[in-house]
């Protein structure tokens, strides 16, 4: 095969496909190890995407000189610090972080954080000392998957299908498609995992499960432990919504087997989303999942953990992610990123937007550009090399530019070189050696731990305590035909059919931070007491909380209830 034909998804999942052009069309690579010769429903959507081909000043098309002129001469009469830089995660690639050089360098006030999996991240660095997955072998290799938090077949359909014939245990308030293919679905109340954690590491000892010599090789485990028996059983029971006679069965499960945790995001979308990732990643070295030859957890891993860093910048000042207030600048550059749809408090976004100037520079037209003073393409995934490391895996998708780039449009690489030139700058790392070494590069295991840190304080503020009986809990969820704000969008509101409203009805949602109209769909599914979006619904954010988690200057989109009300 002829290796400069592959092509890289740039999208932000899991799996990380390669594919490749044979005969002008792009199919499956079936040499990577984990895309195979099939592309998930989402590579397919982004390849049938009208990518953009015009910059614009205002709503008037112009050249993509003329754009970059005045965004140029718009920067030159305005302090860096009334700037700010927001990039988002839709499209990925090493070299799409090049721009941050620039504004690194101009003095922007740079972002930190995360809306997606940060307190999770932080969470697994702080038990670990570092956020690293083992390698997917080991995941192949074990016999039982537990799908915790996470919608396995949807989020990661490649992965899957490697481990599709292992014994399944769902852990989710929602039976998701993982849950019904799953031996067992333990249907957790929201925000009670952390709870489980404590529940299962004390069943773990009365069923002689816990690893000893990890134990002991390790600190904090009898603080940890402690805790786990603090509290009697049936108050566990109670407050997670799991049966006593479950967890027997989940332990019958496991006994004897090699076991691995698939950890989502949504059991970190809180305040305390830090812990409690740490309390089921301690439950997972206390019986000894941690350095085995099968199996292990795995999460959003550090991508680029093992490489050397060649556009790492140290800003100056930082603001937290959720936590933008667009107002507050003169200026926003908003790279590859939909804020209107994906950050928290839309209503504050909208706002915000509305209040400063606003560049825009992506591949596709989305709600946030509705906002812009100008717009700038960037060159789309076919036309421009590129490296896509995998936080699913460690295998890495190559891309070569196969195509020639659309009209007007310049890489993220090229408009950082064209931008450091208008002012001065230099200390860009070379395209092509910069490619070179992400593409070469060999993986190295380094997933064995060596000073595991058990989880030694714990409290967090339980939603069930103070949620009111007309109140719900939020919950996002994962679907086929959608990735976040891109692709086919869903805005209904799901309920268990067991409430007080009738389907199709519509209702207006309230949280403490904002309200929006929904129409009411049922679904059997999910749990009573919580309401289901999917990501991407356009109305969601206007009820999230916008501040930080506890730890990791992360967004905490379910740290809400929510009151219906008909519309």
């Amino acid at each position: 095969m002829n290796s400069n034909n592959k092509i890289a998804c740039p999208l932000d999942c899991f799996d990380a496909c390669e594919a490749v052009l044979i005969d002008g069309k792009i199919k499956g690579n079936k040499e990577h190890p984990t895309t195979k010769s099939k592309l998930c429903v989402n590579f397919a959507n982004l390849l049938k995407e009208d990518f953009l081909e015009d910059a614009y000043i205002g709503k008037e098309k112009v050249s993509l000189e003329e754009a970059l002129q005045e965004f140029t001469l718009k920067l030159k009469d305005i302090k860096p610090e009334d700037t700010l830089y927001y990039k988002g995660a839709g499209n990925l690639g090493v070299m799409q972080n090049s721009p941050k050089i620039f504004f690194n360098n101009f003095g922007s006030i740079l972002t930190k954080g995360s809306l997606c999996e940060g307190a999770g991240e932080e969470g697994i660095t702080l038990g670990r000392g570092k956020n690293v997955n083992p390698p997917i072998e080991k995941l192949i290799n074990s016999d039982v998957i537990i799908a915790w938090g996470r919608n396995y077949t949807i989020t990661s359909p490649h992965m899957y299908e490697l481990t599709k014939d292992k014994i399944f245990i769902t852990i989710d308030p929602v039976a998701t498609p993982i849950a019904k293919k799953s031996e067992l679905h333990l249907q957790i109340n929201p925000k009670t995992d952390h709870e489980l954690a404590l529940l299962l590491t004390r069943f773990a000892y009365m069923e002689d499960m816990e690893d000893k010599e990890f134990i002991e090789q390790s600190n904090g485990a009898d603080w940890f432990f402690d805790l786990a028996k603090s509290r009697p059983l049936v108050s566990y029971e109670q407050t997670t919504g799991v049966s006593l006679q479950d967890i027997t069965k989940f332990f019958e499960i496991i006994k004897g087997k090699s076991v691995s945790i698939m950890l989502g995001i949504g059991i970190q979308k809180y305040y305390e989303g830090t812990n409690i990732t740490r309390a089921i990643d301690s439950f997972a070295g206390y019986i000894g999942l941690h350095n085995k030859t099968a199996g292990g957890v795995w999460y959003l891993s550090d991508s680029a953990y093992s490489y050397e860093s060649k556009f790492s910048v140290k800003g100056k000042k930082y603001i937290s992610l959720p936590e933008v207030d667009f107002s507050k600048y003169k200026l926003v550059f908003i790279q590859g990123a939909n804020p209107v749809v994906s950050a928290p408090n839309t209503k504050r976004v909208i706002e915000g937007l509305k209040n400063t100037f606003v560049v825009f520079f992506g591949t596709t037209f989305n709600d946030t550009c509705e906002y812009a003073d100008i717009i700038i393409p960037s060159t789309n995934f076919k036309a421009k090399k590129d490296v896509r490391l995998s936080y699913g895996h460690e295998y890495k998708a190559i891309s070569y530019d196969l195509e020639k780039k659309q009209n007007n449009s310049i890489s993220e690489y090229e408009f950082t070189a064209y931008m450091n030139k208008q002012f001065g700058f230099d200390g860009l790392a070379d395209l092509n050696e910069t490619f070179e070494y992400y593409k070469n590069k060999e993986f190295v295991d380094d997933s064995n731990i060596e000073n595991f840190e058990f989880l030694e304080e714990l409290e967090v503020e339980n939603l069930y305590e103070r949620k009111e009986e007309d109140e719900y809990y939020l919950l996002f969820r994962k679907r086929k035909n959608n990735l976040n704000s891109q692709f086919k969008e869903d805005n209904f509101l799901y309920i268990n059919p067991d409430c007080e409203f009738e389907e199709n009805q519509n209702v207006i949602a309230k949280s403490s931070y904002g309200e929006s109209s929904f129409i009411i769909k049922f679904d059997e599914d999910i749990k009573k007491g919580s309401i289901v979006l999917f990501a991407g619904n356009k109305k969601a954010n206007y009820l999230t909380n916008h501040k930080s988690d506890e730890l990791a200057s992360s967004a905490m989109f379910q740290e809400v209830l929510i009151k219906l009300e008909l519309y």
